[in-house]
């Protein structure tokens, strides 16, 4: 039995709940998570390197890359293919707030993690 996947932080829900294709019939959904979309806004829009996105997000740099990698896919079949994208669920922490879905209280800020690691 595989173990629960770890909470991730996000600093708030987007402000939209998704796109559909205009000029054309939908062929489908496809569902962005929140954590996903978080990932693509750290990275893509605000410019962070995967290492710095993992520390907001309280996750490892590997998890950041495998998040990246199927946002990324789910965009470009979102578009490709015509289906509406949807903004929505996920396993999240909301930094500050508690949880989304998920069994730990809130999110440590970046300094927190590195004086309990030692660096």
């Amino acid at each position: 039995m595989p173990r629960p996947k770890r909470p991730r932080c996000i600093s708030s829900k987007p402000a939209i709940k998704g796109f559909k294709p205009r000029g054309t019939v939908e062929t489908g959904e496809v569902i962005l998570s929140l954590e996903e979309f978080e990932v693509l806004k750290l990275i893509d829009y605000e410019g962070m390197d995967q290492s710095g996105a993992a520390q907001v997000m309280d996750v490892s740099r590997q998890t950041v890359g495998r998040v990246l990698k199927t946002a990324r896919y789910k965009i470009a079949e979102s578009l490709v293919t015509a289906k509406r994208l949807t903004v929505e669920g996920g396993c999240y922490e909301m930094r500050g707030r508690g949880k989304g879905r998920g069994w730990r209280h809130g999110c440590r800020k970046p300094q927190e993690r590195q004086l309990k690691n030692g660096d």
